[in-house]
């Protein structure tokens, strides 16, 4: 039987480090550990096949960094490599029962709208060594150490599209639970799922203990089979030799651990070695293989969560140019980002979900729907409905969006069905399902729950499960068929009673001709939301909305001890209110700077400029408004996406700021000049450029040397620019004796330099034993660090 047959039924071994490996045979600090399968195969081979004799079930092919993008200075192909490195693990399970997998890592560059990485572009690079692999005899995918959802979907929907072999994922979470772009465990969880992956997990990073509440959160948030592959602890140097913090029996236990709450896969990430993999061969016994259980049903975007039971959830629909005049004149005029604008009122106003709608004949429905993913990607967390005709436009969008959405709609005919159910199913989305078919909708509620019937019966058979369907029993004008009124909500009881599927309306229709249309809007939600409504598509700052449902919750016991209600209503009473907030420049620009609104930012710029001093619109304005920004991200408020948003936002308002100063006397003085650079062997330079970037817009100018630079050209930079302060990046296990050896060259040459570092692998006490002044954990921290520094001078 083949081993991939018994996943989550028992535990399978993956291999432990590669790199840890190598370097402990020799590889040379600058080394490509992917062209060492062409120039030293046989090392290679005899790392598989001690990994193999340690009682690996499967081994690792040696390319991880084996993308095109990684290997283009090297005048050698991806294909090339892979081939090559596939065929090597191959040669060494030869007439055994292991299996080989092929490694994919992350590209090397940041996706959008972080960093310059289009999505598609991330696909056709992870395309190319999913075709090489797959064609080379790989038996599996493994997809690992990635910390951006986006990234990772490109690389999943590549290994399915182009390949029928399993796969594996694994992202990688830093010690306060999220990635480094923000994704929870859960979310990780929601949205592998969501695309079929055939095991999904966490590894590298931290060591396994750390990585034990992580795990026991994806297990609550999932049935897939959950992989585990923990770095040995974390780097400490005592005596002047680097070792790993955690032993092979010391991992063995918290292997232990990991498969009696019922992981099915484990490994080892930086710093295991066939000695850690023979331990885990005694951590099989523990394994408690996992009941099935039932999962709430959230949708997601790549922050967060929202949860489709237990409540009634407001779906806002204002980002729709049909019933939007001010929107509608900006789609015309070529601004669909104007609906980022739309997105942030709805959800200040309660919506928790957005629909968004593209449809007018004159333009780009697909183009602008995706332009429209990517502007809200780190502004808007809120997860969106995508509302579409046209499969094709739906397509596209769930292909780029990063999370769980809801498709809007499909209906009773079995032409929509057969269009619009295959997409819903590859991409794991929920769905909107109209109670309407070929004979139109039915005029009482027998008729459309017979509707309802066949699209659940239908949805079966393209395996999607009816607790992903939202029915729909659509409401009739009120002022037409004013009878029809009451048999949606008839329907509605029958979909709650009878079946797992959710409800939702899109209620506004039932007052269209009638006076006073908010108390029509208000009084129906009110019935419909004892009738058992799930979801409501409406206009959320509507008259009376968001108060009924308010009020429901407490009545209904949903907000227990009516907490959120009267929160609300303290809100809302002017007696209660706090003395407002005088409205100041400061406040605005924070506003705006976490909208990522670069037009309203040089708007309030100009009228500052025409009242202060281009110098005080700086120091008393911008700079405030980016360290109030930054406060928000320490506390976990916002993520990385919205802190570097918010800081190329600000850098519009200092171009407008340089270029007055240019035009008068004064002149827009740096901070203070830093030196960055990724340190030799390291070719990984994603959190130096994001370091850049912060620094750049607090006022610092950066001398950026790039990645792979030798110790000499980083000591010679600062020599001849006097520089007081260095920022070195690593995210290697294997190249963090090359910045140990950076430190040293410029103590001897610039003993009074201050050098921060940074790195996936570094922490603060192993950043000082190798002489670093400081450790910045995020990007944010290196302007801490160089605010310190300069405000001494």
């Amino acid at each position: 039987m083949n081993k991939l047959e018994r996943l989550g039924e028992e535990v399978l071994l993956f291999d432990g480090a590669m790199g840890t490996m190598l370097q402990a045979y020799g590889m040379k600090p600058g080394q490509n550990p992917e062209l060492l399968n062409l120039e030293k195969p046989e090392l290679i081979k005899r790392i598989h096949t001690e990994y193999i004799e340690a009682g690996a079930d499967i081994v690792t092919a040696n390319t991880f960094g084996a993308n095109s993008y990684k290997l283009y200075e090297s005048g050698h192909s991806t294909e090339e490599v892979i081939t090559a490195a596939v065929g090597i693990a191959k040669a060494s399970v030869k007439d055994t029962d292991k299996l080989v997998a092929l490694d994919i890592g992350p590209i090397g560059q940041m996706m959008k709208p972080i960093g310059l990485l289009d999505f598609e572009e991330a696909y056709d690079l992870f395309r190319e060594q999913v075709v090489a692999g797959a064609k080379a005899g790989a038996d599996l995918i493994l997809i690992e150490t990635m910390s951006d959802l986006g990234e990772m979907r490109a690389a999943v929907l590549a290994a399915k599209e182009n390949s029928n072999l399993p796969v594996f994922a694994t992202m990688t979470f830093s010690d306060d639970g999220n990635t480094l772009t923000g994704t929870s465990p859960e979310i990780m969880a929601m949205s592998l799922d969501a695309l079929g992956v055939d095991a999904l997990g966490v590894n590298c990073s931290l060591g396994p203990k750390e990585l034990l509440p992580i795990v026991e959160r994806v297990l609550s948030a999932t049935n897939t089979p959950v992989m585990v592959q923990a770095n040995a602890g974390l780097p400490i140097t005592e005596h002047g030799v680097s070792r790993y913090s955690v032993t092979a029996d010391d991992f063995l236990e918290s292997a232990k651990l990991f498969a009696g709450i019922g992981v099915s896969v484990i490994g080892g990430c930086c710093g295991t070695t066939p000695l850690y993999t023979a331990k885990l061969m005694e951590a099989r016994s523990s394994f408690r293989k996992r009941e099935h259980k039932t999962l709430s049903r959230y949708v997601c975007s790549a922050q967060r969560a929202v949860s489709l039971d237990g409540k009634v959830t407001l779906i806002g629909e204002r980002i729709n140019p049909s019933g939007n005049k001010a929107l509608k004149e900006q789609f015309m005029a070529g601004n669909p980002l104007a609906a980022v604008k739309v997105a942030f009122e709805q959800v200040q106003k309660g919506a928790e979900i957005l629909d968004v709608n593209t449809s007018l004949p004159q333009i780009d429905e697909a183009g602008y729907m995706i332009r429209i993913i990517d502007g809200m990607s780190g502004l808007v967390d809120a997860p969106l409905q995508f509302d579409s005709t046209k499969p094709e436009v739906l397509e596209k969008a769930l292909r780029r969006y990063s999370g769980v959405s809801i498709v809007n709609s499909v209906n009773g005919k079995q032409s929509s069905m057969d269009s619009i159910y295959p997409i819903v199913r590859k991409y794991g989305a929920f769905v909107v399902a109209l109670c309407l078919d070929d004979e139109g909708i039915p005029d009482d509620a027998k008729g459309r729950t017979k509707v309802a019937k066949k699209l659940i019966d239908e949805a079966k058979e393209y395996g999607i499960d009816e607790g992903r369907l939202l029915i729909d029993c659509l409401v009739l004008t009120a002022s037409a068929q004013q009878k029809a009124v009451m048999e949606t909500l008839y329907a509605m009881r029958w979909v709650k009673s009878e079946t797992r599927a959710l409800t939702t309306l899109g209620l506004s229709n039932v007052s269209f001709g009638l006076p006073f249309r908010a108390l029509i809007n208000r009084t129906y939600f009110a019935m419909a939301l004892t009738s058992g409504l799930d979801t409501v598509i409406i206009n959320p700052g509507a008259e009376g909305i968001v108060d009924t449902l308010k009020a429901f919750n407490v009545l209904a016991g949903i907000d227990d001890g009516a907490v959120d209600y009267i929160a609300y209503n303290n809100q809302l009473n002017p007696l209660k209110k706090e003395e407002p907030k005088k409205e100041g420049a400061s406040k605005s620009f924070r506003e705006l700077l976490l909208e990522g609104d670069s037009k309203g930012i040089l708007e309030i710029t100009g009228t500052l400029l025409e009242k202060e001093p281009p110098l005080s619109v700086v120091d008393d304005h911008i700079v405030p408004a980016l360290d109030e920004v930054g406060r928000l991200f320490e506390e976990k408020t916002i993520f990385l996406p919205q802190l570097i948003r918010a800081a190329e936002t600000a850098g519009t308002a200092f171009e407008t700021i340089r270029a007055r100063l240019t035009a008068g006397s004064e002149k827009l003085e740096s901070k203070g000049t830093i030196v960055m650079a990724t340190v030799r062997g390291d070719i990984h330079d994603i959190g130096k450029n994001l370091a850049r970037v912060l620094l750049e817009n607090y006022g610092y100018e950066i001398i950026d040397l790039g990645k792979d630079v030798p110790a000499e050209t980083i000591v010679e930079a600062v020599k001849s620019r006097n520089i007081k302060l260095v920022g070195l990046s690593a995210l290697m296990t294997t190249t963090v004796t090359s910045m140990e050896e950076t430190i040293l060259a410029l103590r001897k040459e610039a003993p009074d330099v201050k050098v921060f570092v940074g790195g996936a692998v570094l922490t603060e006490s192993y950043a000082k034993s190798i002489g670093a002044d400081y450790y910045c954990k995020d990007a944010r921290a290196g302007v801490l660090v160089a605010a310190e520094v300069f405000g001494k001078q």
